[in-house]
């Protein structure tokens, strides 16, 4: 059966309509020095016996590897549950719910989310959703800095280390827009910002300051003091932030004396399985005054007209599909399935859950940080502070030993050469609650292994 179900009839009927005498009428503005001249090379069509034993025989090459890479991708346990609603065709197929008459499941689901989240992040709104964490901070930033009238500056600080794909994707968005962003210098020996670093910037104003909780080396920062920090410069607060982690965390909502104005990030831990590079979905949570700002869908609950609960989009007039020159973004995205996914996971493992999870993948790193330092050659750069990921130093190029480490089985990390070139014998290590006793133990025989052919010279 052909994929398009129109007949000859339909389509001479339709171009009859519209006044066109065939189908290439109607791509008459492409020119024919661009377009294809031979048919595509595509392959024969599949039944679905064929295209599940080629799927099979590809996903027989997968090799299972112990993962400890994080920086960003975080290999979290998703309960079976998670996978079996989410698979759902009223959750799997559906489209943003602009009917609301015939989307109050999928518009229940989002509001569920949305409180969740909010409480999650002690703040007052959240939206639903945006691609991913590096572009929900880069939408924060133009948030903060349309909403930020005290500020004349379009100047953005960052506070500590964060993500370097983060801060590509914020320069593309924002740079546009003439938003300038600056970086507190530290050090790479040093752990973390503190009030100290800020001393070279009193004198410049800004409209918003980004502070992560959990940098880049996996430190736990000052926020609170960075907080008031900035707020005393009448600066924005933008919580980069780990929903995981939250579960032991202090909420943005409540750092410092004022709390974050906003807070943001990637909602990958929350029971999505690592598939590829994605797909992955951000969050946006925010203080009440900043709703009209928020990009993104807002999911409100109402009633209807005979006074039975019911839900639906809200401020739509922010939106790109009601007022495009003027939305707060036309980047905007509703994750629909991966939002729902997320919030499965939270409704299972509820508040105590999140918690037991970011201890246990926090203790396990701790654990493992204890077996390595049994290890004369390597020394773990930061040793306290950390909430589930540390950086290791080697006495070798990383890539070698993450090379060596691969062909047993074990992703020992993140190259940090990737992030700052000047650090190419570092490891940034990352556990979480799904590695158990033996998994730290085969990760310290592959490395110590791995070294000991290196420093030899025998590989």
């Amino acid at each position: 059966m052909a994929f398009v179900p129109h007949t000859k009839e339909d389509i001479a009927s339709m171009l009859r309509e519209i006044g066109a005498n065939s189908i290439e009428d109607l791509f008459d503005e492409i020119p024919e020095s661009i377009r294809q001249k031979s048919r595509l090379n595509l392959a024969d069509g599949l039944n679905e016996c064929q295209l599940v034993r080629s799927f099979n025989d590809k996903c027989a090459k997968n090799i299972v590897q112990s993962n400890f890479i994080g920086a960003g991708a975080y290999q979290h346990y998703t309960p079976a549950a998670v996978i079996d609603i989410i698979t759902r065709g009223e959750f799997y197929t559906s489209y943003t719910p602009y009917q609301a008459e015939a989307s109050q499941g999928t518009l229940q689901v989002i509001y569920e989310y949305q409180s969740m989240m909010a409480s999650l992040t002690a703040l007052s709104i959240s939206n639903a959703s945006m691609y991913d964490g590096a572009t929900a901070l880069a939408e924060s930033v133009l948030m903060a800095v349309r909403a930020n009238k005290k500020a004349k500056s379009k100047k953005v600080l960052i506070a500590d280390h964060i993500f370097s794909h983060y801060v590509d994707v914020i320069r593309t968005i924002t740079r546009a827009q003439g938003i300038e962003l600056e970086f507190v210098d530290i050090a790479n020996t040093k752990a973390r910002t503190t009030l100290e670093d800020l001393a070279a910037y009193e004198q410049t104003q800004y409209a918003a300051m980004v502070i992560p909780q959990v940098n880049f080396y996996g430190q736990i920062t000052d926020f609170d003091a960075l907080t008031n920090w900035a707020h005393d410069h009448k600066a924005m607060v933008i919580a980069l932030v780990n929903p995981t982690a939250l579960g032991l965390l202090e909420a943005p909502g409540n750092w410092g004396e004022k709390g974050a104005n906003i807070a943001c990030g990637d909602g990958q831990t929350l029971g999505l399985p690592l598939s590829a590079g994605g797909p992955y979905f951000g969050f946006i949570t925010a203080s009440s005054e900043l709703s009209r700002q928020m990009p993104g869908r807002i999911v409100g609950r109402t009633v209807d007209k005979d006074g039975k609960e019911a839900f639906c989009l809200t401020l739509q007039a922010r939106e790109q599909h009601i007022r495009r020159a003027k939305a707060t973004s036309n980047i905007c995205s509703n994750q629909g399935l991966l939002v729902t996914a997320a919030t499965v996971y939270m409704s299972l493992v509820g508040p105590s859950g999140l918690k037991e999870v970011a201890l246990f993948s926090h203790q396990n790193l701790a654990k493992l940080l204890a077996k390595l330092a049994k290890l004369s050659e390597i020394k773990v750069r930061f040793k306290e502070n950390f909430m589930y990921e540390a950086v290791i130093d080697l006495p070798v190029p990383a890539k070698e030993v993450l090379s060596l480490a691969s062909k047993e089985n074990v992703q020992l990390g993140y190259d940090m050469a990737s992030f700052d070139a000047t650090q190419a014998n570092s490891i940034l290590v990352c556990t979480t609650e799904i590695h158990n006793e033996a998994d730290l133990d085969k990760y310290v025989k592959v490395l110590e292994s791995a070294l000991v052919k290196l420093l030899a010279g025998v590989v």
